[in-house]
């Protein structure tokens, strides 16, 4: 469920939590998009997920080439100044 800038996600063991967006963008090449993640209590553990169009739920990256351009644009968020500027 997706509320604002806030996302309520459900873990493994069926425990939900609310998890602030940090941004999310869309592959063109891969037809998907993302959505990178955060505790409110946790900024520096971002994670990143792909998200499902039909129902909108989350799903882990499991390939690499994949992971590794979410880390490319995630780089380039947080290197980016005028990004960084607005936060």
């Amino acid at each position: 469920m997706i509320l604002d800038d806030e996302m309520i996600i459900t873990n493994e063991k069926g425990e939900e939590k609310v998890m602030k967006i940090l941004f999310t963008y869309e592959s063109e090449q891969r037809n998907k998009s993302y959505v990178f993640l955060y505790e409110k209590d946790d900024e520096d553990n971002i994670m990143v997920f792909a998200v499902n169009e039909e129902d909108q739920s989350l799903q882990e990256i499991e390939d690499d080439e994949e992971y590794s351009e979410a880390e490319e644009v995630f780089n380039a968020y947080m290197n980016d100044e005028k990004i960084q500027e607005i936060k």
